[in-house]
């Protein structure tokens, strides 16, 4: 391994090996010098115990071509993330503010999650594969392909930190997109798929669905998968048995219109923090409450497609935006 992977994976700032990321500014933000912040909307007062009211939306970085699948590395202290037409994967480090690419060529690196060995699983789209970068920078090929098929575009990956399966959204683009490396040839359904590191054995989690997001409830008995097939647009949940199995399906939020349910987190009181878009008045985050209802949306100058929680108390929440990387401190923490 060459010494500019290992200083990365270390979490170390060299910057003889990784030049910081230009950050243009763009018109349409302007930072907020009043609390509370009023792009954080307030739909339902249950939603107020989760608002710090000396905070505000802060932009971190600007000069993505889109910016998707945040994870937090806690010892590191930094944030990883997809731009996946720049083919890289860029990394915002807390203590310094400084960005600088973490990976390039990413092979159009979409989702990120991290595993209990602290380890990163990344779904790429280029190479339609599923990825584990281990700790000493190599790059293990966890999952690409299904029954002698390739994948059509692995999309989202969450981690079940109880047993260490990895579940994963493999969605099928509607025409070619060289831009974000896929392409339009599916060979299989669209599925959510679930993948045991330990067993190596791969199975379809969820079928019959129009795949995106997804995440675990606080306890991991639980599975939210968003399906984008039905309009309006919804999550849907699911008990998970001791073998992996999904049982009980059933309807957990219902989107508005046409918006997609792209990346989501559910948070340590349920409630489900959504990337959301549609245009001014709606491009940000929008939040539900396990009853699903809407109590609150955190607007943006950007479409919203993803999100985690993170920092040091884990109530720090990380939005990817089109071109940009916003955070807002809140009072609840991420489920996991």
């Amino acid at each position: 391994m060459d010494i500019t992977r290992r200083h990365m994976l270390a979490g170390a700032t060299v910057s003889a090996f990784a030049a910081a990321v230009s950050s243009p500014a763009y018109a349409a933000w302007e930072e907020n010098a009043r609390y509370p912040d009023p792009r954080v909307e307030v739909l339902d007062p249950s939603f107020n115990r989760y608002r710090v009211n000396n905070a505000s939306v802060e932009r971190l970085y600007t000069g993505a071509r889109w910016s998707e699948g945040p994870v937090w590395m806690g010892d590191w202290r930094c944030l990883l993330w997809s731009d996946i037409p720049n083919n890289r994967i860029l990394r915002w480090d807390e203590a310094s503010g400084r960005v600088s690419v973490y990976r390039q060529p990413s092979n159009n690196s979409n989702g990120h999650a991290r595993d209990a060995e602290g380890r990163l699983v990344s779904c790429e789209h280029n190479t339609k594969r599923v990825t584990r970068t281990e700790h000493d920078g190599t790059i293990t090929v966890l999952a690409d392909q299904f029954e002698g098929k390739p994948f059509n575009s692995p999309n989202d990956v969450v981690v079940r930190k109880s047993d260490g399966t990895i579940w994963f959204s493999d969605p099928a683009a509607a025409g070619p997109d060289p831009n974000e490396g896929r392409t339009p040839t599916p060979g299989l359904p669209t599925n959510y798929y679930r993948f045991d590191p330990k067993t190596k054995q791969l199975t379809v989690a969820a079928s019959g669905l129009r795949p995106n997001g997804l995440a675990f409830s606080l306890d991991e008995k639980t599975i939210f998968l968003a399906d984008n097939e039905p309009t309006p647009r919804v999550i849907r949940a699911y008990d998970v048995m001791d073998d992996g199995k999904l049982t009980n399906g059933r309807v957990a939020v219902t989107g508005e219109g046409a918006t997609i349910f792209d990346g989501f987190k559910c948070d340590a009181h349920g409630n489900f923090w959504c990337g959301n878009g549609g245009g001014e008045n709606n491009d940000g985050v929008a939040v539900f409450n396990p009853q699903s209802k809407k109590i609150a949306k955190i607007l943006l100058p950007e479409r919203c497609a993803n999100l985690c929680f993170g920092g040091v108390r884990k109530n720090r929440l990380f939005m990817a935006a089109s071109h940009s990387i916003y955070s807002l401190f809140t009072n609840t923490q991420g489920a996991v």
